[in-house]
């Protein structure tokens, strides 16, 4: 049998502080530390704890090269090997470690830049209710928790500047200023059909299609693409859609369809939405939403272990959730754009590989409640936070 360590691997020493009462009441010192090392892999998708002669393994067994197994057991003792293979931080050539075999197979043939692969894995939320930071009334209930914040903005060469002409009035200025996250959506009411259409095609589908070979072909969008391959695909919710039922559907940017994936009745979309947002339910009322996931391997294709790819997809999403709150506000409705999400539970509803697809963000939007606000909101010609 032959071996090679997994393509992607970090090892990370971590350490716990306890106070040591005994050292305590003798007069000593009040913290004790304990260190141990924890192994990354990307292909694997947990934590596993390592002891100091795994780790000497992991150092010295080659992640390209495959070796026979037997040296690397004169080497660092059988029940090392056994165990590192067993766990799939060793990739063996044998039909018992196929799973690990075709985990890492897969990373390595869709050219992940490992610290991406390390960034994006490790990144991902799953089943998260609460997080602190994410809900706020108002910016007086953060300043009072957390202070003053930074300034809005830098002030560099303040007696050099050049003091620029008004910005003229211009056709995208009545979407520009009608523009805000919103946060106090109607839940009573829908969307028109009409309006979830030309938000659904302006923002995410293709405006034209060009054959570059036999079988490839590139799409032209509204909005920028690294590369122009445009790999983010939208998933949209459905809650209330005039003509649409309830349910989760992918948007073909180049039919101009939904495909249905998933039906729900209104209360589960609601208990879905408010799942995959992290329990935003100031987010999860709206009563459109689409999940954006970037299609790492197709941009990855040119791309290859590359710097910048990660960032390009983040960057992708980006341009397309701007897009989607301009047409949202031509439409008049507010809109928002998260990525506060529970990735890693979208990729199992979608049944999505996190090594070929990264679930970006998640944007919605919807008409906005009447009356008081329970939530801040900026919007322009409003001079308080909410």
């Amino acid at each position: 049998m032959k071996l090679r360590r997994c393509a992607v691997l970090y090892l990370e020493s971590r350490e716990h502080l306890s106070i040591d009462w005994p050292t305590v009441l003798a007069g000593g010192s009040a913290l004790a530390s304990s260190t141990r090392w924890v192994a990354l892999a990307p292909h694997l998708d947990q934590e596993l704890d390592i002891d100091a002669a795994e780790l000497a393994a992991l150092g010295g067994i080659s992640q390209t090269v495959w070796s026979e197994r037997a040296a690397s057991e004169r080497r660092y003792g059988e029940a090392c090997i056994a165990g590192l293979l067993q766990r799939g931080l060793l990739i063996g050539d044998t039909p018992a470690h196929a799973t690990a075999r075709e985990r890492d197979e897969t990373l390595r043939a869709t050219h992940w830049r490992p610290l991406s692969a390390l960034a994006h894995t490790f990144g991902r939320w799953r089943e998260v209710s609460s997080e602190n930071g994410m809900e706020a009334p108002s910016f007086e209930a953060l300043l009072e928790q957390f202070g003053e914040p930074p300034a809005p903005t830098l002030e560099l060469a303040p007696e050099q500047a050049l003091k620029l002409p008004p910005a003229g009035g211009g056709p995208l200025d009545e979407a520009l200023f009608r523009r805000y996250t919103g946060r106090n959506f109607d839940l009573q009411a829908s969307v028109p059909l009409a309006v979830a259409a030309r938000l659904l095609q302006r923002t995410f589908g293709a405006q034209q299609v060009r054959q570059v070979g036999p079988h490839a072909a590139v799409l032209k969008k509204t909005s920028p693409s690294g590369g122009g391959l445009h790999p983010v695909e939208a998933f949209v919710l459905v809650q209330r859609v005039e003509g649409v039922a309830p349910g989760l559907y992918h948007y073909h940017p180049i039919e101009h369809e939904l495909r249905p994936l998933r039906p729900l009745d209104s209360e589960a979309a609601a208990a879905l939405a408010r799942q995959l947002l992290a329990d935003q339910h100031w987010l999860a009322d709206a009563p459109l939403q689409v999940l954006m996931v970037a299609r790492a391997e197709r941009s990855f294709w040119k791309y290859r272990n590359h710097q910048k790819a990660y960032r390009a997809l983040a960057l992708d999403a980006g341009h397309l959730s701007q897009t989607f709150y301009l047409l949202a506000a031509e439409a008049g409705l507010p809109a928002f754009v998260t990525a506060a999400i529970n990735d890693a539970d979208i990729e199992r509803l979608l049944e999505l590989d996190h090594l070929r697809h990264a679930v970006v963000a998640i944007c919605g939007c919807g008409p906005a409640a009447s009356g008081p606000r329970n939530m801040v909101e900026l919007r322009y010609g409003e001079t308080d936070a909410i």
